[in-house]
């Protein structure tokens, strides 16, 4: 497969070696060496240009793909009336990258895919009738109205088209599969005609904040994706009338919803992923959300009106219909939840709900940021796979006891009371060896000031800036901690303070003896004065030991913080072996298995900072003990 002249990707892409490509292209020039309109490909840049401005088409021309190198795409092709007016067999028209000005009266009916970004007329041509047409894709065009009688067409993009104030009547694509509205800022209402489409796969109108009438759905059968995020004016839900067992994704945050109707939410039989995140008009759930039992992920953070999920009941005693509530395979709170999301929102004896549940074996991902808790609920421990645990800004948080042995990852930043962490306490009186994978610490100053204690009474040589090395130096794998600090580790061998600079490069000498098993590699950089969190982006040579690492700030709304600005420092640790073998995943036709070069005099590795919070940054290669 690696030295296959054409693949097909994992993705379904039909991948072409360029010697492929270089000998087609000659092929179709060949058909008409001087004039490029009677050729049945059209792809060069200048050709494109001279037949369209030029209006030296014929129908020979089956496919245009106008893509401009770079430098040129800012150049402007004004079109005229009469441009596509030749070409009566085209089938392909594709605009990567131009600026296509003018008006055009006529396009071909003989049209299959139609993908012109930024279309520049508020409608498509009045005699155009393409029955064939497949696909339509127009983002960022000035369309005001579209008039859709296009039996075989399957896809709409129209995303950011600013000035589509209404879709007309859809009954005229029958066949359509997947309608891209996202970001139509002006999009009031979606005709009712939607609902019925039978075949439609997946809906978005992401963005769509002007939108305040969604049809009631009656026909949406093969629907799998919905998406509805950031619908601010959108204030009720649509009615639903009949199952929706394809539908597996819902996202309705940051909407203006009040509440989910209980009749339309018993509908989703197989639905996996519900996001509600940023519904902050929400003030209740329907007890039929438990018959969702094929719920994989929840999401309610920052719903800050909802105190409280509908209380369950598992006894036939109870005379409250709301309350009760009988599922077809027993009575069994989201069986399957693998992530679940109350960060932000003001959930009352969150601890008491997470008894109830019946996922302690599926659940991966939890996030309780922002609770009021003073200790983590116990119950914690019951999630025997739980791989991450968010606690962001819980500010009466005193102590984390032992957690789950599967737990990689815990963020606890903002957490102003926390005082102990279980695992880092029997790490440093070395009861425990193994680290969690990321850790999270930002503005935890008790937390590390009570971790010097215990440090300075096992007689461990500790100061404000090394404490965390402790707890990565035993590490036999990757792991990276971001922990309050003034500055890059002093015992760092290589450190560079960035004043104006936006890159450095660090050239690490190895020995002629230098072995790599057992050995890594620290990365470190310092922020100061900021309230987001550090995000970076490395980047790996494959022929010689070289990194590049890509160092920014980042706001995560997921993360809940609220915090004033403040100086954290991220610490990150990497064996050469895990480092190789990231990169060796990541390159094209480069198999998992990869040999270590026996000797390389030098290890370079160059940072570049994205953001002027970065202040300072620094490298050192070790070898952790054992």
């Amino acid at each position: 497969m690696e030295k296959a002249l054409i693949n097909i990707t994992e993705g379904g892409c039909i991948w072409m070696h360029d010697l492929i490509q270089e000998m087609g292209k000659e092929v179709v020039r060949q058909e008409s060496p001087t004039e490029p309109g009677k050729r049945s490909r059209l792809w060069f840049h200048e050709d494109v240009n001279h037949v369209l401005t030029e209006n030296t088409g014929t129908d020979m021309i089956k496919g245009i793909m106008v893509n401009l190198p770079a430098g040129l795409e800012s150049d402007e092709v004004c079109l005229n009336a009469e441009s596509f007016s030749k070409m009566k067999n085209l089938r392909l028209f594709i605009n990567h990258n131009a600026c296509l000005s003018g008006e055009v009266d006529y396009l071909p009916n003989e049209l299959r895919l139609l993908s012109w970004p930024e279309y520049p007329s508020q409608s498509l041509p009045a005699i155009f009738n393409p029955k064939k047409l497949v696909a339509l894709t127009m983002p960022r065009s000035c369309i005001l109205r579209l008039d859709l009688e296009f039996k075989s067409l399957k896809f709409i993009n129209l995303e950011h088209s600013k000035f589509l104030i209404k879709i007309p009547d859809f009954s005229g694509v029958p066949n359509l599969e997947r309608l891209n509205l996202n970001y139509c800022t002006s999009l009031v209402e979606l005709h009712p005609s939607a609902g019925f489409l039978h075949k439609l796969v997946k809906l978005s109108l992401r963005g769509c904040r002007s939108l305040t009438l969604f049809p009631r759905i009656v026909n949406l059968k093969s629907l799998l994706h919905l998406n509805l995020d950031g619908c601010i004016s959108l204030e009720k839900f649509p009615e639903i009338k009949g199952k929706m067992e394809s539908l597996k994704y819902l996202d309705l945050s940051e909407t203006s919803i009040k509440e989910l109707p209980s009749s339309s939410i018993r509908h989703f039989t197989h639905l996996e992923e519900m996001d509600l995140t940023g519904c902050e008009n929400l003030t209740n759930l329907p007890c039929s959300i438990y018959e969702l039992k094929h719920l994989k992920t929840i999401s309610v953070c920052k719903c800050s009106k909802l105190v409280s999920f509908p209380k369950m009941a598992k006894s036939e005693d109870s005379r409250s219909a709301e309350s009760l509530v009988t599922l077809q395979g027993g009575n069994l709170a989201f069986p399957k939840l693998s992530m679940f999301f109350v960060g932000g929102s003001n959930l009352l004896d969150i601890a008491d709900f997470l008894l109830t549940l019946d996922c302690m074996t599926t659940l991966t991902i939890l996030d309780l940021s922002g609770s009021n808790f003073v200790s983590l609920p116990l119950c914690i421990n019951n999630f025997v796979n739980l791989d991450e645990l968010w606690l962001v800004n819980c500010k009466r948080l005193r102590e984390i006891p032992d957690l789950p042995q599967s737990l990689k990852i815990l963020y606890v930043s903002d957490c102003i009371s926390l005082e102990r962490v279980s695992k880092l306490s029997n790490i440093l009186e070395r009861k425990e060896s193994q680290m969690f994978m990321e850790m999270r610490l930002s503005n935890c100053w008790r937390l590390r000031n009570n971790l010097v204690r215990i440090a300075k009474k096992k007689n461990m040589f500790i100061n404000q800036v090394n404490l965390f090395s402790l707890f990565l130096l035993s590490q036999q794998s990757f792991v990276t901690v971001e922990f309050p600090g003034n500055g890059i580790p002093k015992w760092f061998s290589y450190r560079k303070d960035l004043k104006d600079l936006c890159e450095c490069q660090f050239s690490i000498k190895t020995s002629r003896n230098f072995n790599w098993e057992n050995k890594g590699i620290y990365f470190c950089a310092f922020l100061e004065n900021t309230k987001n969190r550090l995000q970076y982006h490395i980047k790996r040579s494959i022929r010689e030991f070289a990194v590049d690492i890509y160092v920014n700030e980042i706001c995560l709304d997921n993360i809940h913080s609220t915090m004033k600005e403040s100086s954290l420092v991220w610490l990150s640790y990497f064996p050469f072996h895990d480092l190789m073998w990231r990169m060796a995943c990541t390159k094209r036709n480069v198999k998992r298995t990869w040999v270590m070069p026996p000797y390389l005099p030098t290890i370079q590795v160059h940072f570049v900072r994205v953001s002027k919070a970065v202040k300072s940054c620094g490298v050192h290669p070790v070898m952790p003990p054992g």
